[in-house]
């Protein structure tokens, strides 16, 4: 009996519609891609964004909350042999990746990719790492399993346009996830297609108001994307099924309002998303980076400005930046999405690192105060120029008179602007020295710039954890 109810079709007719053709081809150019065929670029690129990436998980595990985590998943699941980055244990590879992936986006200092309007490497770095040793996986099936799994969630969240009100953490970072892990244990073009299908399915219903709230459960959706990644691995291996474009129906209707799938295999194997990537410096939304930078920059032209010298500092920016506009969040993670805060923390501290984000910064009362000084407004023509530039315009007005202007179209550390290698190498050496000890972290960041020639990654590993070598 036919359905009259518009506009619900029947099982005949979703069975009867065309599968997009990108799949095949998508599949198939990622599964042909080695290591030493990527541009030198590529290859750089991706030494950089894992070693990146340990620092901020390491740096994240130290938090209460992640510690906390830990002790109840050692006490549900006990331990395990994969490394949790930074402490002195090892538990099983989801509850390892579900622990990194979270410790990683605690502190905002992951690095992203703006034109897919998210954090690619934090959702594909735990899943790989965990799943390295039972995959026998050399240094630089470490690091190609890097690069295609980036590339694939990179494109999807280019294709698609999320629904305003998700947030993009554990999203289609499952699909990269999932997609690293397959390329570690060799997958075939059918194997990645199916994969990838799976993985469509088990991306969470994200909501963009955790992290304008504060609500830290925001830093958990990229440590379970993590471990839907290896899930979906073991479903594929198992014999389940994905339906026939999971990619579509998920991120043209359901999480978002549209797919594009020629943006899959645009410049497909020319174009490498993980070499457009950003890296960050301050510990704060990316949003929050260009008027920073502008602050930054007027601090180094006049010296530092006394906050009861402020009488009033406006921000003129783009509409996700403007929206950034609460002077009194209520805890770590909500401070790093106040413009007003991040803005008012630097003028008081001298600038916006992880420690002025915790206490105690987060209750200190002059920097309170002075945030509240402080006005956000959108300008539409700034918002227009998204998301090839991130422009932000900062003004103070002090006591004395003086009104100072500063004006940034980017922000420091994005492909227009990049920063040297050496200035991430020493945010890594930053991060996790206070961690490891200066020695140990050098030893981890020797070991990374070392994976391309390794023939496993067990040196790698053992350096990960605190315990003794």
């Amino acid at each position: 009996m036919a359905i009259v109810t518009a506009p619900i079709p029947t099982a005949r007719q979703l069975a009867a519609a065309p599968r997009d053709p990108w799949q095949e081809p998508f599949a198939a150019t990622l599964a042909a891609t080695r290591w030493e065929a990527l541009p030198s670029e590529v290859r750089e690129r991706a030494v950089l964004v894992l070693l990146d990436t340990l620092g901020a998980i390491a740096a994240g595990t130290q938090e209460g909350e992640t510690q906390r985590l830990l002790e109840a998943l050692r006490l549900r699941e006990g331990t395990g042999r994969e490394a949790v980055i930074g402490t002195p244990y090892r538990l099983s590879a989801g509850d390892a990746a579900l622990a990194n992936g979270t410790a990683g986006t605690m502190l905002e200092l992951d690095e992203g990719n703006q034109f897919c309007r998210g954090h690619p490497a934090i959702h594909v770095v735990p899943a790989i790492l965990a799943a390295a040793r039972a995959a026998g996986a050399s240094g630089a099936d470490l690091l190609r399993a890097l690069v295609l799994g980036y590339e694939a969630g990179a494109r999807i969240g280019i294709a698609s346009r999320l629904r305003v009100e998700m947030h993009p953490h554990g999203t289609w970072g499952s699909v990269a996830a999932a997609v690293g892990v397959a390329a570690l244990h060799a997958g075939e073009a059918p194997e990645i297609r199916q994969v990838i299908g799976l993985a469509s399915s088990l991306g969470l219903a994200t909501s963009r108001r955790t992290m304008l709230e504060g609500g830290t459960v925001r830093n958990v959706y990229a440590g379970v994307a993590n471990a839907m990644g290896l899930l979906a691995w073991d479903l594929l291996r198992a014999g389940f099924e994905p339906e026939r474009d999971g990619v579509a129906s998920v991120f043209g209707g359901i999480a978002a309002t549209g797919f594009a799938p020629a943006e899959m295999l645009k410049d497909l194997g020319q174009r490498w998303e993980i070499a457009r990537n950003y890296f960050k410096r301050h510990a704060a939304c990316r949003y929050t980076h260009g008027a920073l930078d502008a602050l930054a920059r007027l601090l180094a032209e006049h010296g530092p400005i006394p906050p009861e010298a402020v009488r009033r500092l406006r921000v003129d920016t783009y509409l996700w930046a403007a929206q950034l506009d609460d002077p009194a969040p209520r805890n770590m993670l909500a401070a790093k999405f106040s413009l007003p805060y991040a803005l008012a923390a630097m003028l008081v501290r001298g600038a916006a690192d992880a420690a002025a984000f915790r206490e105690p910064a987060l209750s200190d009362p002059t920097i309170r105060a002075l945030a509240a000084r402080i006005v956000v407004e959108e300008d539409p023509t700034m918002t227009a120029r998204l998301p090839a530039l991130r422009p932000a315009r900062v003004s103070l007005e002090l006591a004395d008179g003086r009104s100072l202007t500063a004006e940034t179209l980017t922000n420091r550390g994005d492909a227009e602007d990049p920063f040297r290698p050496e200035e991430i190498r020493q945010k890594f050496r930053d991060l996790a020295a206070p961690v490891f000890g200066t020695a140990r972290a050098a030893a981890i960041e020797a070991a990374v710039l070392a994976l391309p020639e390794a023939e496993d990654c067990s040196a790698l590993d053992a350096l990960l954890t605190t315990e003794a070598a």
